[in-house]
């Protein structure tokens, strides 16, 4: 059923007029970026040119999505201050990525000329882990991109009135376009384009909509009022330990362990690189977190009865803020979704050219060849995204599915293989054996709530790390 205004209102018309004609210009600006591309290299890593503000604002762009709009947005609608944990986990894991982990691997890219986490799986355990690691993330990540692309549809049917299917269709048909043209190089450039949109629309949107409820200590009377648990709904620690771990444990881990991020920061020009690009992004995770969660907070306080939590950022959209900042703050969402539907895309095109094509080609690519296959691999993966956001409901089930098998597949054999050298293909396809399983067993049997604080994707990485010890065998054997 279609919400918000109708799409004969004047306001609808010219916010549909404003992010058609936006999403044209970003579909342009990668035809044109994509002049530079010649190569698998340029494709694949920016040919390693990347330095810090292209980089900061690449992985900024990239963890901007519709887990950390509509999605934390909807998380502050529900339960209030404590949903800052949903995106401040993510800044948390970007840390470790800037500081501990990012460098380290950065040196192997450089060293061995690696495109993708799986030329890393290989390099350090075999065919056989990059191949099955490389399976279950591209499923994975199909999860993801349709989250971006259902955010899309959600937001452009509540505040422009189109339908929902034909809001996915649109996202979907332009990031393919300028992904699949330009690759990592056009998208870092766009995303340096779409950043400063974000920035511009969250800053001035918050504003607005702060003053709308006579600012924080009116936020605060008005949750006094309309929430049941005001002191709970004001608190950081709202949620409880247990929200707060599951969150965290989700979500640090795929922020550092993403081989969509890996291999963006593959393309640095160098470690400073590296440190200073992620760690700022970070840093900015940090402090956007309060964003959204004060947007929906504010949704929730002049609206308490919506249909759908999900609904309070379209609804503030749509109903309170003026049309030239609605309009703005339309283009900001629609830059996060798009932007880290990029990076998904960029994710799935990568894999299947470099780690599941030679499997299947049974022979090395040429560079022309691996540059074409990437192409159309983001064409397909773009059509599927699409297809899926259609039938998909809710955004935070997406991103749980995709970022529960991403960390549980990767955990043990990434961090035990960058710090560890005992550990062989054995232990890392027992790993993830062990772990996926365990998973969706854990998930199933409690319908998703764990044990606890032991969530379904804690218990698989706890369930993987053990399994990769015991088949961790006592001294370096040869890779296969």
């Amino acid at each position: 059923m279609r919400t918000g205004r109708p799409s004969a209102d004047d306001g609808a018309k010219a916010m549909l007029a404003f992010i058609l004609g936006y999403a044209a210009l970003l579909g342009a600006l990668g035809l044109w970026l994509s002049r530079r591309v010649e190569s698998a290299g340029d494709f694949f890593v920016a040919g390693r040119k990347l330095n810090s503000p292209l980089l900061f604002s690449t992985f900024l762009a990239a963890n901007l999505g519709a887990g950390t709009t509509v999605g934390a947005a909807q998380l502050g609608y529900e339960h209030g201050l404590s949903a800052w944990w949903w995106v401040g986990s993510a800044g948390l894991g970007s840390l470790v990525l800037a500081f501990g982990i990012g460098p380290r691997i950065y040196r192997a890219a450089v060293e061995y000329n690696l495109y993708t986490v799986g030329d890393y799986l290989h390099l350090r355990y075999s065919r056989a882990v990059r191949l099955l690691t490389a399976g279950v993330l591209w499923l994975g990540s199909l999860a993801i991109l349709a989250g971006q692309l259902l955010a899309m549809g959600l937001v452009l049917n509540v505040v422009a009135g189109l339908p929902r299917e034909w809001g996915c269709a649109l996202g979907g048909v332009i990031v393919t376009i300028y992904f699949a043209a330009g690759g990592l190089w056009g998208s870092a450039w766009i995303n340096l384009f779409q950043v400063a949109v974000k920035a511009a629309g969250f800053s001035l949107a918050l504003a607005w909509a702060l003053s709308s409820v006579d600012g924080f200590s009116g936020l605060e009377r008005r949750v006094e009022f309309a929430a049941l648990e005001p002191e709970r709904y004001l608190s950081l620690f709202g949620i409880g330990p247990r929200g707060i771990v599951a969150w965290a444990v989700m979500l640090i881990p795929a922020f550092f362990v993403s081989p969509g991020l890996l291999q963006k920061l593959f393309g640095a020009r160098d470690e400073r690189t590296v440190r200073r690009g992620v760690g700022l992004q970070g840093a900015c995770l940090l402090v956007y977190s309060f964003f959204p969660t004060l947007l929906g907070m504010i949704a929730f306080v002049r609206w308490p009865h919506l249909e759908s939590a999900g609904q309070a950022l379209p609804h503030l959209l749509a109903h309170g803020l003026p049309t030239w900042l609605g309009g703005l703050m339309l283009a900001a969402i629609f830059s996060a979704e798009i932007s880290s539907a990029d990076a998904v895309l960029f994710m799935i095109s990568t894999s299947v050219a470099r780690d599941l094509g030679p499997a299947l080609f049974r022979e090395e690519m040429s560079d022309r060849q691996l540059l074409l296959t990437g192409r159309v691999a983001a064409v397909i993966a773009g059509a599927l995204g699409v297809g899926l956001a259609i039938w998909l409901d809710s955004i935070i089930a997406a991103l749980v599915i995709f970022y529960s098998l991403l960390t549980v597949t990767l955990f043990a054999p990434l961090l035990g293989g960058l710090f560890w050298r005992r550990p062989t293909s054995a232990a890392a396809l027992a790993s993830i054996a062990a772990g996926v399983p365990t998973t969706v067993a854990v998930h199933a049997a409690t319908f998703g709530q764990g044990f606890g604080v032991v969530s379904p994707g804690l218990a698989g990485i706890l369930v993987s790390v053990v399994f990769f010890l015991l088949f961790t065998r006592r001294r370096p054997a040869d890779k296969d």
